[in-house]
């Protein structure tokens, strides 16, 4: 099955839209299912930890905390000032359920537009067992309380792309939905799935934390 990269966030345009799933096989959730949270680069220990809790009360899954891995060359993108998030998740990719976390800025490759890095917090395979969630640009000018309620969303948005999720275009208050070039959308949701999310990945009460 051809594993297609979502991205949550690009702050330059337009987000990019991924290829038609509709004969594609939607993943069950488990509740046996293991999420390895990889700490990438020097990001404080408090994050992960976060996470993990964010993961485990949302969705049910066991979530676990695995070494810290390092930011090498190889991951960055080419201004050598970033890191490129499509090269991350496929160096990181394995037979693991696995969210990896950074505080560093990410970036991917904008076909439509031809710009090589587009600004993005976080990319998953849809579906697939790998993703990456970016600190860097949910912390900017905000209060911690806020930068955390976004991390929370954006975790649980990209593991949600892992289950084999698209965008949500049914309700604005879903954690699912493209947020269209703009954080604000992020701000605008709630902690909560919508109920045609909620049916696609076998879901069935989802709390409003």
């Amino acid at each position: 099955m051809k594993k297609i990269f979502i991205p949550l966030l690009v702050l330059l345009g337009v987000t990019l839209y991924p290829n038609d799933l509709s004969t594609q096989k939607i993943l069950s959730i488990k509740k046996e299912t293991i999420i390895h949270i990889v700490p990438l680069g020097n990001i404080d220990k408090k994050y992960p930890e976060l996470v993990k809790t964010y993961i485990e009360d949302f969705y049910g899954f066991e979530c676990v905390i695995d070494s810290t891995q390092p930011l090498t060359k190889d991951i960055l993108a080419s201004s050598g000032t970033r890191y490129e998030a499509s090269k991350i998740i496929t160096k990181f990719n394995s037979d693991k359920n696995t969210l990896l976390l950074t505080d560093v800025d990410i970036a991917i490759f904008d076909k439509e537009k031809n710009i090589k890095e587009y600004g993005i917090i976080g990319l998953g395979f849809r579906p697939g067992k790998t993703c990456v969630v970016s600190t860097f640009r949910i912390r900017r000018h905000v209060s911690e309380k806020k930068m955390l309620d976004r991390l929370q969303k954006v975790s649980i948005h990209e593991v949600g792309h892992n289950l084999g999720l698209d965008h949500c275009d049914y309700d604005k208050k879903c954690m699912m939905n493209d947020v269209r070039g703009t954080i604000k959308q992020i701000d605008m949701e709630e902690v909560w799935f919508c109920h045609k999310c909620r049916k696609k990945i076998g879901m069935k009460n989802i709390p409003n934390l």
